[in-house]
């Protein structure tokens, strides 16, 4: 049998564990880790700086939009539908439609930089997608990806 009573769990372990702020444990790991690691490497050990160290973001890189685009993205048995109100007219002129296999980008509306990314709900094809435009509607049919790969798994008995 395992000797339990070696270890320091008690009854008290309960109470101190609800006494213990959270505050207080990342002061005393940030001080730990400061001792363990060099001067030089002192930047790494906040997670934001060293994320901007490590991924330094380009000044061309366009942002998300802030402004929603409210659209619709519902499913059919073969198609993916992705429903966008047009405000603008100009918006059909300027805007880039693109996809991959499960997101529709759609960029430059309603401003240039505008960057909007949307998560299909089905896997898509690469080709065959259309987009009409009707009473204020951009209505954009995407055919789904059928992946009919299917593999045979034996069952054996185990005796």
């Amino acid at each position: 049998m395992f000797p339990w009573n070696l270890f320091p769990i008690n009854k008290d372990m309960k109470n101190m564990m609800k006494q213990v702020k959270p505050e207080e444990i990342e002061k005393h790991i940030e001080e730990m880790m400061s001792k363990m690691f060099p001067p030089n490497m002192q930047d790494m050990i906040n997670p934001k700086e060293f994320a901007s160290a490590v991924n330094p973001v380009p000044h061309d890189a366009r942002k998300q939009s802030i402004v929603p685009l409210e659209e619709a993205v519902f499913e059919t048995h073969d198609f993916v539908f992705v429903r966008i109100p047009i405000r603008n007219q100009e918006w059909l002129h300027n805007m880039k439609l693109s996809h991959t296999s499960n997101q529709m980008i759609v960029e430059h509306i309603p401003e240039d930089d505008d960057k909007h990314t949307i998560t299909l709900p089905a896997l898509v094809r690469k080709k065959g997608a259309t987009a009409r435009h009707k009473d204020g509607m951009l209505e954009i049919r995407i055919p789904k990806s059928v992946n009919m790969q299917f593999s045979e798994i034996d069952i054996t008995d185990v005796l």
